[in-house]
């Protein structure tokens, strides 16, 4: 089996493209494995679908679900127009959290994401204010004067009492700064899309910043997140690392 090898800004995918729907979690198990397999965060398979140019199945590294995942869209929709599954530069598909349209120009790709919905601005935990807010999956944002420590049992703690991705971010100079603890890897990843849609969504909502902005994950890349015509949307750069052939 051929599969392709993405990353979005440190976030990283298996992508391939299938004819039937089937249960791939222990596939994504295997292939996900950072030592035993291909290694990444998530594996996205394309299927046909008959109103759009595909939909997908996305699975977390532990084999589990997700509905949505803002960095592996933009991966995929470079994979879509590559491989001529969407045309014209631009991908529109069908994800557990609805559609995703796309716009590719070269490596930089450009999602808009589906309507979000928060569903509690009053969650108070470890001293601080969080919001749960679903942007596809459902994330906690705290913001904080400082995210230079991150504390991995706190993380861990919270998203196992929410079922949620975890996030603290930060305003700095104009420019969102956000870490993020993402179920179904475990642990911090170097980005998370939804994560930063969601704490962007938080700071827009409240005032703290405009139409657009430049956010930065751990990973230290440069993305933009922006609301226009009431669409939040999200835009950077992903790489093709390679293409692998492999008999898991």
């Amino acid at each position: 089996m051929t599969v392709t090898k993405y990353s979005a800004n440190g976030n990283d995918f298996i992508i391939f493209h299938a004819k039937e729907k089937m249960d791939r979690s222990e596939l994504a198990k295997k292939l996900c494995h950072r030592q035993n397999g291909v290694g990444a965060d998530g594996m996205v398979v394309l299927l046909p679908h008959n109103e759009y140019d595909f939909e997908w199945e996305f699975y977390n590294a532990d084999g589990s679900y997700a509905a949505m995942c803002g960095n592996a869209s933009r991966a995929v929709a470079h994979y879509a127009v590559e491989k001529g599954i969407s045309k014209d530069d631009r991908s529109i598909f069908l994800t557990g959290a609805g559609v995703i349209r796309a716009t590719v120009n070269g490596l930089y790709v450009v999602s808009d994401m589906v309507a979000p919905r928060i569903i509690d601005q009053n969650i108070e935990a470890f001293g601080e204010r969080w919001w749960l807010i679903d942007s596809g999956v459902p994330h906690l944002v705290a913001f904080r004067d400082s995210i230079d420590h991150f504390d991995i049992p706190q993380m861990r703690s919270l998203r196992e009492q929410y079922n949620a991705n975890v996030n603290i971010a930060m305003i700095k100079e104009g420019d969102l700064y956000v870490r993020t603890y993402e179920r179904g890897v475990e642990d911090e990843t170097l980005a998370c899309g939804t994560g930063m849609v969601a704490c962007y969504i938080r700071a827009h909502v409240e005032g703290r910043l405009g139409e657009m902005v430049r956010t930065f994950p751990k990973s230290g890349d440069e993305l933009y997140l922006s609301f226009e015509n009431g669409i939040y949307r999200f835009g950077g750069k992903v790489t093709k690392t390679f293409i692998a052939e492999t008999l898991i």
